[in-house]
């Protein structure tokens, strides 16, 4: 018998990009290093391998380039010796500044926008949310057709007449008008079977988990459920909203998993996604999952409560969840210096802004606090409950279930 001779696997190559930010009066120094590096954590989310980095100062990006003449030299000169195909910048551009950077950089150009949008686009399972994203996609698309066509603009017909880059313009923007209209027409379908599903839980107490991408929602998620919801550490492991039914010591609530939100998250997705963030807006109580490891986590905290007051959802009543307590003492523990606050400290912090009606620190990953948790949870939901069935008598419901954690 001839033994089949074994060939090494090889792994597919990773696309090589570069990352471009303006830093400009507006933010700090540490703020314009810091979204990039959300930046190069969202590359990576969508299997781009990041190279290099420029950062220009600016007091505003330029209206023509988005960059100064030197820079954008400086990047073009990078690229042609290291081979770069993609360039990915931290602002959304205009459809004039993309076509007049691909002209001088000779390669693909992404904003912050489009590479978001990809992503969603990889991680949308349900028919729902790949409707959402192919919408937005191609509302993202429609302005920024006319650079499409450049290369058939020297071909012009006599005075009064269209050349063929015009003519094939206009087809372009009937078919994608069109394909939007379907997508909308779809969705549209797809949300009245949501609000039927919604209207049917309306005698159930509703909880949503909501935050900042990337802070444990779904961890939180399978350890409250005990079911199997897929988290990884990479920005919107989830993108489409999952509802569980969970019973803790027979108190019965509908838990929702959420997408997660983002800094300068497109509006055509907030838009495209109104019927998942529905859930959101039609929940009783908000768990807001901060991840309190993270350098930056009171900015991910205050995006995503203007994330809220955008889609009108702040009339909640609102559990402050600060996840990932064990990677914040290991941080402690490594630094040189002592810790600016104590966790006490924060937490009346938060109550005294009336930021949220309770707070609570765990860890999901390590399984810290997290009876605690659920013992604060059955107190909200069945304040909640007993609200909805004033008939069924504490006493006889469970009431003395709530002394075990004590």
């Amino acid at each position: 018998m001839i033994e089949k001779k074994k060939f090494p696997e090889t792994k597919a190559q990773k696309e090589k990009t570069i990352l471009v930010a303006v830093h400009t009066p507006e933010q700090t120094t540490e703020q314009t290093k810091e979204y990039l590096d959300e930046l190069a954590f969202l590359a990576e989310t969508a299997n781009i391998e990041v190279v290099k980095r420029f950062i220009q100062n600016l007091q505003k990006p330029h209206p023509k380039t988005y960059l100064g003449t030197g820079k954008i030299q400086e990047i073009a000169e990078y690229i042609q010796s290291n081979k770069v195909e993609t360039v990915i910048f931290d602002d959304d551009l205009s459809p004039s500044q993309v076509k007049h950077l691909e002209e001088i950089l000779k390669c693909k150009i992404l904003d912050r926008s489009l590479l978001i949008l990809n992503i969603f686009a990889l991680r949308a399972k349900t028919a729902q949310a790949k409707t959402q994203v192919e919408l937005a996609q191609y509302q993202y698309i429609l302005p920024r057709l006319t650079r499409m066509w450049t290369h058939l603009s020297k071909q012009k017909g006599g005075v009064g007449m269209r050349g063929p880059g015009e003519k094939e313009l206009e087809t372009d923007r009937r078919i994608v008008n069109d394909k939007i209209s379907l997508l909308k027409e779809k969705l549209k379908q797809i949300e009245k079977q949501s609000d039927t599903r919604r209207k049917a839980r309306r005698n159930m107490v509703r909880v949503a988990l909501v935050g900042y991408t990337n802070v444990g929602k779904s961890t939180l998620m399978n350890l409250l459920s005990k079911s199997d919801v897929f988290a990884e550490n990479k920005l919107f492991a989830t993108v489409d909203s999952t509802v569980r039914k969970v019973v803790i010591d027979q108190i019965p609530f509908l838990l929702t998993d959420t997408v997660g939100f983002i800094r300068k998250l497109p509006t055509t997705l907030i838009e495209c996604f109104k019927s998942t963030l529905d859930e959101i807006v039609e929940a009783d109580i908000l768990l807001h999952v901060v991840d309190i490891s993270h350098s930056s986590f009171e900015e991910q905290i205050s995006v995503v409560n203007q994330t809220l007051t955008d889609i009108k959802a702040t009339d909640k009543k609102v559990i402050l969840v600060f996840n990932k307590i064990d990677a914040l003492k290991a941080r402690w523990e490594q630094a040189e210096e002592e810790p600016s606050f104590t966790l006490e400290e924060l937490k009346n912090s938060y109550l005294k802004k009336n930021l949220a009606q309770e707070v609570i620190f765990v860890s999901a990953l390590a399984k810290e606090n997290i009876q605690e948790f659920r013992k604060l949870i059955i107190d909200v939901v069945s304040e909640r409950y007993f609200q909805i069935y004033p008939n069924f008598l504490r006493e006889d419901f469970g009431w003395h279930l709530l002394q075990e954690f004590e």
